[in-house]
């Protein structure tokens, strides 16, 4: 691999290490309900478990309600399992074609553990694009071994890859704090 492969497939997986990580903030809990949080609640559906994004729509028409609509209404009572099972401190609540989940207020105590989790996220997000540049480092050396480029070259491709590193840890560290915001806001 040259240096030009070395930084397209580092950099394809420190957006892929990016996505993930914005995938799980949406996860996080805010004190504004997004229909994010219930998208990935696995649902006993047909003998399989199921995303709930895939057997439903998801809304939320006021700020503190959420409505899933499922496709098939057989399949409320699983819905409303699903939701409970998942632990995320919701209580569905059903009629026989839609499920309302009212979302209370986030105490400020609720709010710092969902702030740390947001933190340990991040963190995995940075780890991950670490990792992606010791590696980019580790081939860059092997091409050095294999006389394939030199020292100043190497030295160079080094600094292009710490600048990619940064560029990715920044973003991550915006989404961090954008989501811790959207957290504390009360």
């Amino acid at each position: 691999m040259d240096e030009k492969g070395i930084f397209e497939k580092m950099e394809e997986k420190m957006k892929n290490s990016l996505q993930t990580t914005i995938q799980e903030f949406s996860n996080l809990r805010t004190n504004r309900p997004s229909p994010h949080i219930l998208e990935n609640v696995k649902v006993e559906c047909y003998g399989s478990l199921v995303p709930l994004k895939q057997i439903a729509s998801i809304s939320n028409p006021t700020p503190r309600i959420l409505v899933v609509q499922p496709w098939d209404i057989s399949l409320i009572e699983n819905i409303k399992k699903g939701i409970l099972r998942a632990n995320v401190g919701l209580s569905p609540e059903s009629d026989k074609k839609i499920i309302r989940i009212s979302i209370p207020q986030l105490d400020a105590k609720r709010r710092e553990e969902i702030v740390k989790l947001a933190h340990q996220i991040a963190e995995r997000g940075r780890v991950s694009i670490r990792n992606e540049r010791r590696e980019a480092n580790e081939c860059l050396l092997e091409l050095e071994k294999e006389k394939k480029i030199g020292e100043d070259e190497k030295f160079k491709a080094k600094e292009m890859v710490q600048q990619i590193t940064d560029k990715y840890i920044k973003q991550i560290d915006r989404v961090s704090e954008k989501k811790e915001e959207e957290i504390r806001e009360v």
